[in-house]
């Protein structure tokens, strides 16, 4: 009793589904969902990272004990936390500002950004 191979792999259909990125949006939606991410991860990161620095600061200040030279290097750690938050707040508002001026309803929306390009 010989297996007739041919019918039964003739019976048999495979099919292969192409692979896509985001089943619910387009690639330049998940860019766009990423960079968001990133980018509101970053600004959560600076902000806590000019917490913490404040707060060490402080102490450095209430520690010095009246040297000069540790209440110079407080000084120095709370003007260089509040100028690092200062720099993110502009980075931010000029985005939206350059956002504006161009013509884009949001800076980060890269898929409109795309569109008005004719990409």
């Amino acid at each position: 009793m010989a297996l007739n191979l041919n019918k039964l792999l003739a019976a048999t259909s495979y099919t292969i589904d192409p692979i896509k990125p985001n089943p619910g949006g387009t690639a330049t939606s998940q860019i766009e969902d990423t960079i968001s991410m990133v980018v509101g991860f970053l600004t959560i990161v600076g902000i806590i990272y000019f917490a913490i620095q404040v707060i060490l600061a402080g102490y450095s200040y209430l520690s010095s004990q009246g040297d000069k030279a540790k209440l110079e290097q407080a000084r120095k750690k709370l003007t260089n936390s509040i100028l690092g938050l200062t720099i993110i707040v502009v980075a931010m508002g000029l985005a939206a500002l350059l956002a504006g001026l161009l013509g884009l309803d949001d800076i980060f929306n890269l898929n409109q950004t795309l569109n008005n390009m004719g990409l």
